[in-house]
Parts: structure tokens; sequence; C-alpha cells
């Protein structure tokens, strides 16, 4: 055998060994689903003061839209819930350092979170205004000028309202009921972020009349659920959950259950304008 052959010879062998090994490391990974059969439960994380989405009922327990939509999940998984909150800046992190299986805290999918962790597809559609004290002649962002705005940090909301009203003093709170009190003392001029979220803050005062949501829509808020990266087994569970939930009219009895017509959260679904994206589950 002539060196240049051994030397090939060689280079093959060493090849073949490699793959071998990192065949076990493959195998070795367990999806998220599979987690959760075996424990018998779903980790949610969702918002404990963003009604109504996630906030906590009389016997302190989290409820919501974004729970009962993981209560879905867990039903046709055949396990219990259990609902952990979470808060704007830690519901990423959460997924990723695997504290919580899902993330179901009205998440915007963006490309900058989308590189951390995986999302559903799209379960819920928003979009940015402003809530402020009726009689302000607050109208819109451009008459913010000058004046003081809350959001909450780590949101594209405390972005885009810095982007948009430059001459504004934008004021960062770590949760939306910090940021609604400031409101309400009369610390800020406006309260900036989802439409429906400050619709849940406005309706949960008893005198809602007191307060105005105005302006247009800012933004495009596509809310999905947070997932662990490159775990496609159960983000596929995930979305066929959501297909499944949308075809058989399931979504649009959550959605009544808390933004219908005579719901303290009435939303109109037209103005929602939201339409799941789906594709055959055959």
């Amino acid at each position: 055998m002539n060196r240049a052959l051994a030397r090939w010879l060689i280079r093959v062998v060493i090849g073949a060994v490699s793959l071998n090994v990192g065949l076990p490391c493959a195998a070795q990974a367990v999806s998220t689903l599979d987690k959760i059969k075996e424990r018998g439960y779903i980790i949610a994380g969702s918002k404990e003061d963003c009604a109504p989405f996630g906030f906590r009922d009389k016997t302190g327990d989290i409820v919501g839209f974004d729970v009962d939509i993981c209560r879905y999940i867990a039903n046709k998984l055949g396990v219990e819930l259990k609902v952990v909150p979470v808060t704007s800046a830690i519901r990423v992190t959460a997924v990723q350092n695997e504290t919580i299986d899902i993330s179901a805290a009205t998440i915007t999918h963006t490309k900058s979170r989308d590189k951390v962790i995986d999302f559903s597809i799209t379960y819920f559609l928003d979009g940015q205004k402003f809530l402020v004290k009726k009689g302000s002649g607050i109208r819109s962002y451009r008459d913010l000028a000058g004046k003081r705005i809350c959001t909450v940090r780590a949101t594209t909301s405390e972005r885009r309202a810095k982007e948009l009203q430059p001459q504004a003093k934008v004021i960062s709170f770590n949760s939306y009921r910090e940021c609604f009190v400031a409101l309400k003392n009369g610390v800020v001029d406006a309260f900036t972020t989802d439409s429906t979220i400050l619709l849940g803050f406005k309706a949960s005062e008893p005198d809602p009349e007191n307060y105005e949501i105005v302006g247009k829509f800012l933004s495009e808020e596509p809310y999905g659920l947070g997932l662990l990266q490159n775990d496609s087994k159960w983000r596929d569970f995930v979305n066929n959950c959501l297909i499944e939930m949308w075809n058989k009219g399931e979504w649009l009895k959550i959605y009544n259950k808390w933004f219908g017509p005579g719901q303290k959260y009435e939303y109109s679904l037209e103005e929602l304008d939201f339409k799941m994206s789906t594709w055959p589950l055959r």
C-alpha cells in the first residue's frame, strides 16, 4: 500500500469514527414534549397583571385568554397545566433556560427574539395605542412632544415610543400595573402598549369612562407562543393544537369568553381583523 492511499484510508476511518461519536449525542436530545408526557404536566409562563390575557382572579390563580390557550394544549396531551407568573423581561429567558415549557405572555414575534427561542404560529394579533385620561387633549403620539409616556421594559412598545416621539420622556417600568398606576396618579401623561392590554386596565377600573384609548394602530403585534429553540417535535405539536383549535371553533369560544359581546373586556372581532394562518392537518 502506498503512502498516499494509506493517508486517505486514515482520513476515512477518522471521519467515520467522528460521525459515530456524534450520533448518540443527537439521539440523547429529549424533546420538551416527551419531558411533559413523563412529568405529567405543562409548565406555562403567563402574565399576572395583564387582563384579560393573564391575571390573578379572586382565588389568586392566574387565569385569562393565554391561560385557556395553554389549557387546550394540555388537554390534548392529557396532562395537567401549571401556570407560573412571568414578566416581559423574563418571558423569553425563562424558555431559554427551560424554567417553563411554553411562554404564553403576549409575546410579539420579532426577528431578534426568534434568534434565541422558537415561536408558534401567530395566535393573536394586536397593535400599539395609547391610554390617556379623558379630556387630556391627547389624540396621537404627535400630541406627546414634551410630555411623559410610560411603558414596560423589554417590549416593542418601549422601543417604538422612543422612535415615534423623541421629544417625549419615556419612563419604563417592570410591570403594566406600575405603568397604569403612574397614569392614574398623574406621574405620566400616557400609557402605551398593545390596545387589548390597555383595554384590560381601562375595563378593570370602577370608572372606565374616565379613560380613553387613542390613536391609530402604530404597529402590528403578532403574538406567538414562546418555545425552546430547535425543538420541532414540541413546536409541531403546539402548532397542530392551535390549528385544530381554530378549525373547530375552539379559538373563537375562548375569544368570546374574554372579549365577546357583553363581556367586561369586549373587543370587536371585526376590529381585531385576525385570521389564523393554518394548513391541512392531514
